[in-house]
């Protein structure tokens, strides 16, 4: 396994060797940007390569932040930027010391991200070199499971849609999230899977959640469907919302999308609500993956996300509705805009759902409103 070392370099010397020295220890490869050498390219682009290049970067962050590059950040936070939705990330960070204002920014910054998964404190090189070797052992284990099948976990997370019925009406818009979780393998047993203590932190979550998925003011089932775990709920005029669990951590989250206020009643699809939508669900996913694999063992996801709404007017921004809510033309469609979108590539590292929630929410917006405007 190669594993990138990012830091600064100059007064973490013996930090970098000790990981270095961790690193070596169990067997791997460790990629610094000391040992690069005379290259074509400039140091920084080196380094960049060398995160792309790598299976894990190890992060170790002192009190100083380090010279901004014609970006206006530091190299460490390119660094971190370019590895924060492609590479699984080790977070180390040294306690005892006062940061610089820029690199405390850097810290909130990464430590919202990991949710404190792959994270932990150091107060010396000889504590951190053990420490890496702990965490690095760790992860050889979680990636030990089963080999990650990036093509299978697409597949997968096309096949957890519902088909649609011919000749079944979709009464309003419903955004549904559908994630495949691998490398593929099963995280809750038989027992697990019907122990009410998952049901009722589920449902609690989905009620009280920051931001909540389901409505408090209506009631909620929850049950085994075949293989599954689904809590569901029954709106007055359309399907409720609903999340669907397997015993290997795939989920499907079905949300409906209420109409704006102002309109002549036709299911107008705004854009910042299903941006909201859709961040409220893959929030509760990083929740739900965190609840029941705390390990990590589901290094990699696929999201992948469709609107359903037939029937389902033009879609808008909120400032577009606003200037003319009762004026809009209704496409027409024979279903195309109903079908699945996913990123490229499909499958993300899983701290991708919490690291980098804004860039996924965005890009999947875009490539639904594409899909939903396509004719």
């Amino acid at each position: 396994m190669k594993i990138f070392i990012s830091s600064l370099i100059t007064g973490m010397e013996a930090e970098r060797a000790a990981v270095k020295h961790a690193i070596e220890l169990l067997g791997h490869q460790a990629i610094r940007a000391e040992d690069f050498g005379a290259l074509a390219s400039s140091p920084q682009v080196a380094c960049l390569n060398g995160v792309r290049e790598a299976d894990l970067v190890i992060l170790v962050l002192g009190s100083r932040y380090g010279t901004k590059q014609a970006g206006g950040v530091s190299a460490t936070h390119e660094e971190v930027h370019e590895a924060r939705n492609r590479k699984p990330l080790l977070v180390f960070v040294q306690s005892g010391v006062e940061s610089e204002a820029d690199q405390a920014d850097l810290i909130s910054e990464i430590g919202k991200w990991q949710g404190g998964q792959l994270w932990d404190g150091f107060s010396s090189p000889d504590d951190l070199g053990q420490k890496a070797t702990r965490a690095i052992h760790k992860f050889q284990l979680t990636q030990a499971v089963a080999p990650l099948d990036p093509a299978g976990m697409r597949a997968r997370a096309l096949t957890l849609f519902p088909q649609i019925e011919r000749g079944y009406h979709q009464s309003g818009v419903v955004l549904q999230l559908a994630v495949a979780a691998g490398p593929d393998t099963t995280v809750l047993r038989p027992a697990e899977m019907e122990a009410q203590a998952l049901t009722d932190a589920m449902q609690q979550q989905a009620l009280f959640g920051k931001p909540a998925i389901f409505d408090r003011s209506l009631g909620m089932q929850a049950g085994l469907s075949g293989e599954s775990l689904l809590l569901g709920q029954e709106g007055q005029r359309s399907d409720g919302a609903s999340v669907r669990l397997w015993p290997n951590g795939d989920l499907l989250i079905s949300l409906p999308v209420p109409p704006p206020e102002r309109g002549m009643g036709l299911s107008v699809v705004v854009e910042e609500d299903i941006a909201g939508k859709l961040d409220a669900a893959i929030s509760y996913t990083a929740w739900l993956l965190a609840t029941i694999d705390p390990t990590e063992r589901l290094s990699h996801v696929v999201p992948a996300v469709r609107l359903l709404g037939e029937h389902a007017g033009a879609w808008r921004t909120r400032a577009e509705h606003e200037a003319s809510p009762n004026s809009m033309q209704v496409p027409w469609r024979q279903g195309e805009h109903q079908e699945p979108v996913l990123l490229t590539p499909a499958h993300q590292v899983r701290q991708a759902l919490t690291m980098d929630t804004q860039r996924i929410v965005e890009d999947l917006v875009v490539l639904l409103r594409r899909r939903w405007n396509s004719q």
